[in-house]
Formats: structure tokens, sequence, C-alpha cells
């Protein structure tokens, strides 16, 4: 719908379709430029108010309005308003979504456009390290939940003029901002083209977790894929990185975090701390990360097997130390552990940073030695524990360590009912559930594994020299589907 030359017909609309009067934060305020009637309403909070100020001292000067009318509003808005960028509209539509995202909008009487005047600003937190991605050396600030400062971040270390930020907008009742960055001459058009048409054709009234629900609707998952298949991240260098090499950053205004298109499982195994190392250093801590995630996944299933199904085999390599524990028992022990070490790990990682540190040595001091003095669990199996929980905490992606956690339950679940079978039967169904989980565009989940790229996979193993780190061109990791 278009707006009216008459001005008080806008006005009108604007109290019918907003609750101005009611909801406080709706400024609006009648004006005179010169003898011409005018309008203006912005959001208190979003505007910059001295700018707005001088703005509109400068257009009520009487100096300024030589013959008392405004005859062209093109003209005049680009001879007096100097300050602030400046459109003209002629939708309802686009005047309702700008005016509830910051930038104000004032009518003039006689002209069926109005002024959008973009001076807005967000309230926002200072820019710090983020938790999840902390490095021993490095920059040490991270995303925030205003997509403008987010980009500036962005923008200050890649400074192409092929850096692309585009815009748009999700959520028939929020109107969240949702920017598509990307560098122009190496992104893949494929993948832009697909994730552009299918953020314009969301259905969903509003976007309630910022990111994590777009990543829900830009990919439908089944339940039986645990492996997050969409990676996310809080640290600006991390993101430009993946720019660089091709990638498309997906920036929702609200969340502190950015995601990255397309994903595979070993940008899971990556970590900012690999490049503020030397490449010696940094190769060796990234196997150990790859170590990590079989020690996560197996090692208490395959301790499970052998203690309660193969004592003979345990006895031999001393996997305990008395031989009186049934498998039923053991099974017990196994699936208190878990769940006391998820316990103390989420409480912990939820709690305040006053008290994270206390409810860690209790857990591991007091509850774990009276857990074992009331038989609920075993010394040799909290040890286990123990270790699967430092593996689990030393893969980088917390998503991603989740996922696996799921996938040793499954384990421990099947071998402690089904013995050897059972754990064959569920390695098996671990197996196919990463292999068939789904990714954005159509690419591969296990590229350059498959298919087989020698030196790209090199590249993920073995942390390379600066000069070498980067290809000569963009990887080819095929076409989105």
């Amino acid at each position: 719908m278009q707006i009216s030359e008459r001005l008080q017909d806008n006005i009108d609309y604007m109290k019918a379709n907003l609750p101005i009067g009611t909801s406080f934060d709706l400024m609006t305020r009648d004006l005179y430029l010169g003898e011409t009637k005018a309008y203006f309403m912005g959001v208190n909070g979003f505007c910059k108010t001295e700018i707005l100020q001088r703005i509109f001292s400068d257009l009520q000067d009487p100096s300024y309005m030589a013959d008392g009318h405004v005859d062209d509003i093109s003209h005049y808005v680009s001879a007096k308003i100097g300050y602030a960028q400046t459109s003209l509209t002629d939708s309802w539509e686009i005047i309702f979504r700008n005016v509830l995202s910051g930038p104000s909008v004032l009518f003039i009487d006689g002209f069926a456009q109005a002024v959008l005047i973009d001076v807005r600003t967000y309230p926002t937190r200072g820019i710090a390290e983020p938790d999840l991605e902390r490095v021993t050396r490095g920059s040490r600030d991270g995303f925030v939940e205003t997509l403008v400062v987010n980009a500036n971040l962005i923008r200050r270390r890649v400074r192409s003029t092929k850096l692309t930020f585009a815009m748009h907008s999700v959520g028939s009742e929020s109107k969240t901002d949702v920017c598509v960055a990307y560098l122009e001459n190496t992104v893949n058009k494929g993948l832009l083209d697909k994730l552009s048409r299918t953020l314009d054709s969301l259905q969903v009234s509003a976007l309630t977790m910022g990111a994590k629900s777009l990543e829900e609707l830009l990919l439908r998952k089944h339940w039986w894929n645990p492996l997050p298949s969409m990676q996310i991240t809080e640290r600006p260098d991390v993101a430009c990185s993946y720019l660089l090499e091709g990638h498309i950053l997906v920036l929702v205004d609200n969340s502190p975090f950015v995601i990255v298109l397309p994903c595979t499982i070993f940008q899971f195994t990556q970590s900012a701390e690999d490049y503020y190392k030397s490449p010696a250093v940094s190769t060796y801590f990234r196997l150990v990360r790859f170590l990590c995630i079989p020690v996560s996944l197996l090692l208490m299933p395959l301790f499970l097997l052998a203690a309660a199904y193969f004592p003979d085999f345990s006895q031999r390599w001393g996997l305990l130390s008395s031989g009186d524990l049934g498998p039923v028992r053991l099974f017990f022990y196994v699936l208190t552990v878990e769940f006391l070490l998820d316990l103390f790990k989420y409480s912990s990682a939820l709690s305040s940073g006053k008290f994270s540190g206390s409810l860690s040595m209790i857990g591991g001091l007091i509850i774990g030695d009276i857990a074992v003095s009331l038989n609920w669990v075993s010394v040799e199996v909290l040890f286990y524990g123990a270790v699967t929980l430092l593996a689990s905490l030393s893969i980088t992606g917390t998503e991603f360590s989740d996922g696996l956690r799921l996938y040793r339950i499954l384990l421990i679940a099947a071998t402690g009912f089904f013995g050897l079978p059972g754990f064959l039967t569920g390695l098996a169904l671990v197996l196919l559930s990463a292999a068939t989980t789904p990714t954005f565009g159509g690419f591969s989940y296990f590229w350059p594994l498959f298919p087989f790229n020698a030196k790209a996979l090199g590249r993920l193993l073995f942390r390379s020299p600066t000069p070498k780190a980067q290809p000569s061109s963009v990887w080819d990791r095929g076409k989105a589907k």
C-alpha cells in the first residue's frame, strides 16, 4: 500500500497501525518546515538525538526556506539534510519495517513520499573475547548482538572491494535483519543463490532464538543426526579466515555469532589457537585433538565391553583392580559416572563464574569420593569417565562434542544390553548416522576425505606455515544442489 499526498491521512494511518500514544517508546512531532506541515516519527532509544536535533534545527531555520514552501522533496532532501543517510519511499511496508528497525521517518504535506532518516544507534555490550573460543595469544574481540558492529569487525579485517553484505529480512512479525557476507570473486554462486532464495522464502513469524532458529530453518534435520550441520563462531578472525577461503557468513541481528557455510566435519576440529603458535607445536596439538574424538566416543564403551564380557582380557591388561564386578554392576557404574560427569559439566557451565570453580572442586573431590565409598561407582570407572570428559572438553566444537556424547550413550547402552554384537551394531548405526548428516547446499560432510582431496586433507591434519596456509585458489567442493 502506498502513502497519500495528504499529511493528515498518513498520520491517521500511522496511528491506526501503530500504538502511538500508548507505547511510550514511539515518539512523534508535528513540525513546520517554513510554512509546510510535516510529521516526524521514530523509536526512542534507536535514534541519535544530537544529530536529529541538528537536522531539524537547520530545517526549521528561516534562512533554509527562501520562499517558505517545499516544492521538490527530492531536491529538498538532497540540499537540506547532509548529516545522515536518507532515502525516499512510498511504501507503508518499507516505512514500518525501517521505523521499527531504527531509522526515523519524516512525512511532508503534499508529497506521496516519505523521507527515511537513518541516524540509528543500538544499545550494545562491550566487545570481549568469547568464553568458548579463547586463545592464549591473539585478538581479544568477539562478535556482539548488534549486526552493524559485527559487520564492522569483519570489514576491519577484510578491506576488499569484493566484500559484500547482502541484507534480508526474516520473520513476518520480528522482521529480523539477516546479513549474508561473501567475497564476490571467490563465493560459490550456486550456494549463494540457494541461500538467498531460501532466506527470502522462509515462512516464519519470528527468529525467536536468533541465529540458532535460522539454522534450524535453513536445514531440516532428522533426530538421528545429532552432529552439527553448520558451524558457528564468535571470533571475527576465524570468520574472516573462512570468508577468504570462499565460505559464506550469515549474520543475524541480536546474535553474537555467525554461521559459516558450507560445513564439513573437519571444521569442528580446527582452533584459532593453532595459528598463534609455531607450525610444529600447532600440528602436535591438532593431532591430539583428532585423537580426542575416538577417545571421547569409544573409551567408555570399549572399557565396558572388555571389563564386563571379557574378564580375562581386562585382568591381563589391568583394567580393573578386582574381578568381582559383574556386567550388570559395571553397566550401572558406567551410566552413573556418565550422569554425574554431565551434571558437573553443565552445572559449572551454566552457573556464575564465582561458583563454577567451586562446583568443579566439589564434584571432583567430595562427590566422587563419596560415590566410591557408597559403591555407586568404582575408582576405575570414575577414572575412565574423567579421561572421557577431558577428551570431550578438548574438542573445540561444543555442539560436535555434545553430538559425540549422544553417540557414546548409544554405544554404552547397546554394549551393556547385548555385549559385543550390541557394540558392533551400535558402532554401525553411529557411522551410518554420521555419514547421512545433511549439509546446506548438498556438499559432502566428509570433504576432503570424500570426495578425496589429498592436498586439502594434509592442510587440515598438519598446520602449514603462513606462506603456504591458504591455497592459490578456492578448493573445489562441487556445486550446491
